[in-house]
Formats: structure tokens, C-alpha cells, sequence
């Protein structure tokens, strides 16, 4: 199933520019999310221009889990995806 089919190529580059535009803003949006979450979480002492060591570790594994989780959620997603589609083509 081609969304695109049908579409002009200039409909088609401004489609493609606007998905192209949402998915950066999705992604700064996931980004922003996650400096918050973890700032807020991890950071606590504002004696010191520098990250404690403790700080710095919590970040750090605060950014891999948050990573680990949009992974597993990016795969889970696409796995609903592709047995949705596998659905309606056997339902053809």
C-alpha cells in the first residue's frame, strides 16, 4: 500500500518534506523529554559548575535506559505494524 500513489511529484515532495519535518520534531521533542527527565532526576547539587561523579553515572545510565526503552518501543511498534499489515493483505 503506496500513500504516495497517485500523488503528483511535487504532492509527493511536499509530503515527503513534511513527514520529514515532523519526524525532526518528534525527535526534538523525544530529546527534550529526555535531557528533563534525566536532568531532573539526576541532578541536584548547583554548588559546583562541574557534575559530581554520582551525577555524572546517574546521567549516564538515566540516557541508556531512556534509549533502551525507545528501542524496544521503536521494535514493538514496528512488529504491531507489520502483523496489522500481514492482517489486512491475508484478509484480501
Amino acid at each position: 500500500m503506496d500513500i504516495t500513489a497517485g500523488l503528483t511529484q511535487a504532492e509527493q515532495r511536499e509530503l515527503e518534506q513534511r513527514l520529514n519535518k515532523r519526524q525532526v520534531k518528534e525527535f526534538m521533542n523525544l530529546f527534550g523529554n529526555l535531557v528533563d527527565n534525566c536532568f531532573t532526576a539526576c541532578v541536584d547539587d548547583f554548588t559546583s559548575k562541574a557534575l559530581s561523579g554520582r551525577e555524572n553515572g546517574c546521567i549516564s545510565r538515566c540516557v541508556l535506559k531512556s534509549m533502551t526503552t525507545q528501542t524496544r518501543l521503536s521494535e514493538r511498534f514496528a512488529e504491531l505494524n507489520q502483523a496489522m499489515t500481514n492482517e489486512l493483505q491475508n484478509k484480501k
